[in-house]
């Protein structure tokens, strides 16, 4: 079934897209992925295709503020293989953006958005603690008002681009209700008392850096605060859809990919003289997984198109994120399976897509909290 929800002008982004990847990422992929963090300036080059573009015109961006555009650089990414190359690049545009464009002042946005149009400023979002992930209200990094600064403690760990970021968007608490004492502040490259850690050697995702990141009598301008103080678990539960939304459209683009791949494998690889593909047992079980992934794939795409028109609930982005990364599982396993012993091989892309996708039925909000999200929904009790 034909998909219908990019115009001619996406498939030309598709193309550029894809050729800028093929041509930038690709040959570099392996030496980065063993360096465990890709060049700041893939940053800039996605920023020069137009990665970033939803930033206005008037701070240097385009103004085009389509997801769909961001869902391009995502499947694009998975259909190569270099799908972690690209999640640091995903989550400035789909995370991060949203924040510093909906929540700024004219001030912070002069000061900020022109170097995230380019790609030459980096971004992250410290949300994630030691003791605390998908519970936001958790929170326990402070931010205490003296004078016209902050004074911030505490810590942030699993921290996406936390390595590379010039900005991170921390959720802090200035006050004691869990969710009225939460705040957004954006602390800044070289601020005294930020300090990052180490960056985390992960099962997977090797190709972006995930880092700790530490703030020891941090002092960071009240002029970086984000919104109202006391508004940031509003801002943070508005943004989660699309976040959520960004994770489901990596998961079913890397099932598509994992099946292509294994495709192509069972057709060549013979066994009792004759190739893989052509037994039974293979071709149902692809069968089954081709269905699964393109029945989902029509959920998500209308996700997307929900999203462009601002009609996404937090609901059905739990939906998709859920449905997706548990179909991304069962789609690299039986990929996985259907290769055989080359299937463990990390040379290959199946190998490599098996360890990535276990992490995203966590981040972005684990399954059991999508469950619980969409529990609460049906009213119960």
């Amino acid at each position: 079934m034909d998909r219908n929800i990019f115009e001619a002008e996406h498939e030309a982004y598709r193309r550029s897209m894809r050729s800028l990847l093929a041509r930038e990422v690709v040959p570099h992929y392996e030496e980065w992925a063993r360096a465990g963090i890709v060049p700041r300036n893939l940053f800039a080059k996605l920023g020069e295709l137009g990665a970033f573009a939803a930033v206005p015109d008037a701070y240097g961006g385009a103004g085009i503020a389509d997801f769909r555009y961001n869902a391009i650089m995502i499947e694009e990414g998975a259909a190569l293989g270099v799908g972690p190359a690209v999640l640091g690049a995903s989550l400035q545009a789909d995370v991060v953006m949203p924040y510093l464009l909906d929540l700024t002042t004219d001030e912070q946005k002069q000061r900020w958005l022109p170097g995230i149009a380019t790609g030459e400023t980096i971004t992250a979002i410290g949300m994630t603690e030691p003791g605390t992930g998908s519970d936001l209200a958790g929170i326990r990094t402070w931010a205490v008002r003296d004078g016209d600064h902050y004074v911030i403690n505490g810590a942030k760990t699993f921290i996406t681009n936390g390595i590379n970021a010039d900005l991170v968007v921390a959720a802090v608490r200035t006050g004691d209700d869990r969710h009225g004492g939460l705040s957004l502040i954006v602390i800044e490259r070289g601020t005294p008392g930020f300090e990052r850690g180490r960056n985390l050697d992960k099962l997977g995702q090797h190709a972006q850096d995930t880092a700790e990141l530490f703030f020891t009598d941090a002092r960071v301008p009240t002029s970086n605060l984000l919104g109202k103080e006391g508004d940031g678990f509003i801002g943070m539960s508005n943004n989660l859809p699309q976040e959520r939304l960004s994770v489901a459209l990596a998961a079913i683009a890397s099932a598509r990919a994992a099946l292509t791949w294994t495709c192509d494998y069972v057709r060549q690889r013979q066994a009792f003289g004759r190739a893989v593909g052509e037994f039974q047992a293979t071709r149902f079980r692809l069968a089954e997984l081709v269905t699964e992934v393109d029945i989902t794939q029509s959920y998500v795409d209308r996700a997307v198109m929900e999203l462009t028109t601002g009609r996404l609930t937090a609901v059905d982005a739990a939906k998709a994120k859920l449905w997706t990364t548990e179909v991304l599982g069962r789609v690299v396993d039986a990929c996985v399976q259907l290769h055989g012993g080359y299937g463990y091989m990390p040379e290959y892309p199946i190998a490599r897509a098996y360890v990535d996708a276990r992490v995203q039925r966590i981040y972005g909000g684990t399954s059991e909290i999508m469950k619980e999200i969409i529990g609460r929904s049906l009213k119960l009790g």
